[in-house]
């Protein structure tokens, strides 16, 4: 009895000391005191070993201590819910917020949509396809023979978990894709993201972006091509732009040409970019190659296209005057931050 009643007297007195300012504090006394576990609890738990002729005695004592330490944690949980309204109450709702500043377009994705708008206007529809690619559909389809070199791995990125996956090195693919469906005529232009195995340098990148252009019909011509690509040169660049074809070579057109335009940065006198030529390439073009359609599933004989394939970044270096590719890559807010409302 006699020692039940110290271990009363020696916790009424720590909780007199006990100090609680937050309602964490004021649930870590209710754990500790008043819990299913707690002190309160275990002190109770000690009444049976008290003189039958004296638990009365210890039974007030304990209700008293019970009641004393109910009525230390209603205090200090009232005190800490008086502090919190006071503390929220000091707030002024009426000021204004923070102010948030709003973000801008990546300079790849703003020439993305400029490009495709102006094809848009010409009738040719958005198409989509898939990154990672077979190798039918990226090469084979497309005319390249076995032994071509884009097929090597200094110029692929493959899957090791199959040979014949790789990560796809232009949007030809969605082209092959859209053919095979037998939809005719078709007039499609293909956005996206492609990848090479490329040194990292100002003008190049393992990774970029591409937008490629289809139109399949009866009676299509290398005139139509040429025109569809004057349109798009003088509406992305203004009408003084200078334009010029060179004949080239692609596994999947024939006849094919490149075509360039003066150079932006340097006004046509010669830099980096356009390798002191003040001439920069946007585009390699060609008449669909019938082996393209037979193996699409195309009757060569009624039917001809041409197809044109440009990178994004390029032409988004001419039009914000940027001189290195990687910055379009880096994520650098301030380099980005010059694009916003553009």
């Amino acid at each position: 009895m006699e020692e039940l009643l110290q271990q009363i007297e020696t916790h009424r007195k720590e909780i007199e000391a006990y100090q609680i300012s937050t309602p964490q504090e004021a649930e870590e006394y209710r754990i500790k005191y008043l819990g299913t576990k707690g002190i309160l609890k275990a002190l109770f738990g000690e009444m049976k070993n008290v003189p039958a002729d004296r638990r009365k005695e210890a039974g007030q004592v304990m209700n008293e201590f019970k009641s004393f330490a109910e009525a230390k944690y209603e205090e200090a949980k009232q005190l800490t819910v008086n502090s919190q309204q006071s503390s929220e109450a000091a707030i002024d709702l009426s000021l204004p917020g923070d102010e948030i500043e709003i973000g801008a377009r990546h300079p790849i994705t703003l020439m993305r949509n400029r490009i495709v708008s102006i094809f848009q206007r010409l009738g040719f529809s958005v198409a989509d396809g898939p990154e990672i690619e077979d190798d039918w559909h990226n090469f084979t389809a497309l005319n390249l023979p076995e032994n071509h070199p884009a097929r090597d791995m200094q110029d692929t990125f493959y899957i090791h978990q199959n040979p014949d996956w790789l990560l796809r090195t232009h949007t030809s693919n969605i082209q092959i894709r859209e053919m095979k469906k037998g939809k005719l005529p078709i007039r499609i232009v293909c956005p996206g993201r492609v990848y090479r195995n490329e040194t990292i340098s100002a003008r190049s990148h393992c990774f970029f972006h591409q937008v490629e252009g289809l139109y399949i019909d009866e009676n299509v011509s290398f005139a139509d091509l040429k025109q569809t690509l004057y349109f798009f040169v003088k509406e992305m660049f203004g009408k003084d732009v200078k334009v010029r074809f060179r004949p080239s070579y692609f596994p999947f057109t024939e006849p094919s040409a490149e075509m360039d335009v003066t150079c932006f940065i340097c006004g046509g006198k010669g830099c980096r970019i356009c390798k002191h030529t003040g001439w920069v390439e946007i585009l390699g073009c060609g008449m669909v190659h019938p082996n393209v359609l037979e193996n699409c599933g195309i009757d060569s004989n009624k039917y001809t296209g041409f197809a044109f394939g440009m990178g994004i970044e390029r032409p988004a270096m001419l039009m914000y005057d940027v001189n290195d590719i990687r910055l379009f890559s880096e994520n650098d807010a301030r380099f980005l931050r010059q694009f916003k409302g553009a």
